[in-house]
């Protein structure tokens, strides 16, 4: 009992560390939370649902198949490097966006709402954003895989456990992320000046066409 009480404190440690590290899903969180708190939350809600998947495959053993099938592991890291990408680059189009043109961010928009304010994408675009970002990254799916294994007791069942710490992992974004959103929100006000908020979007841009250029090169030239 001890063995395992010691296990879990380090576990919990490496989970905390795996969701708060920074990346496309704390990116996207942000870059929500400055369109609205509902976006910036639904965002994270999605993240987390996008985490559930991977620990699910994990137990499930499919992430497994992932590892055993390259081409297949190939295939879903270009996916998901494309769809990296395009919100990246998207982000860039509303940063360099004239005044004029980022007041109507997308069709219907009433005149007045800059473009980081349109990013949430309408009802529910939030929720997508995070889910995808999260689920399309393979690369979860293999380090659920390679971790929770190793926090397993020698001789105990492994499936109760590895629900376990699953549902720590999951536990952690359901936490974290709601978090950022919404400490982004609350200084809104300020991040959303004109000037601040084509920076952020500027940065979020750069930083997520970096990753998805990552994520794309690693398959194409591997």
């Amino acid at each position: 009992m001890a063995v395992m009480d010691a296990q879990l404190v380090a576990f919990t440690g490496v989970a905390a560390g795996m969701v708060a590290m920074p990346g496309a899903d704390f990116t996207v969180v942000v870059r929500n939370a400055l369109a609205s708190r509902r976006a910036g939350v639904l965002c994270a809600l999605g993240i987390a649902a996008g985490l559930l998947v991977h620990t699910a495959l994990a137990v499930a053993g499919v992430a497994a198949v992932l590892a055993a099938v390259p081409a297949l592991f190939r295939a879903l890291q270009v996916v998901g490097g494309c769809y990296v990408l395009y919100l990246g680059v998207r982000a860039l189009r509303s940063a360099v966006r004239p005044s004029g043109a980022g007041a109507v961010g997308v069709v219907g928009e009433p005149e007045g709402v800059t473009a980081v304010e349109a990013a949430g994408g309408g009802r529910g675009g939030g929720l997508r954003e995070g889910f995808l970002t999260n689920a399309l990254n393979p690369k979860a799916s293999l380090t659920f895989l390679s971790v929770l294994p190793q926090f397993v007791p020698e001789g105990s069942p492994a499936m109760p456990r590895t629900l376990l710490l699953a549902t720590i992992v999951v536990a952690f974004a359901l936490l974290w992320f709601p978090a950022v959103a919404l400490l982004v929100d609350r200084l809104g006000r300020r991040l959303r000046r004109p000037g601040v908020a084509r920076g952020i979007e500027g940065g979020t841009g750069v930083v997520l066409s970096a990753l998805g250029v990552v994520l794309l090169a690693e398959p194409l030239f591997a």
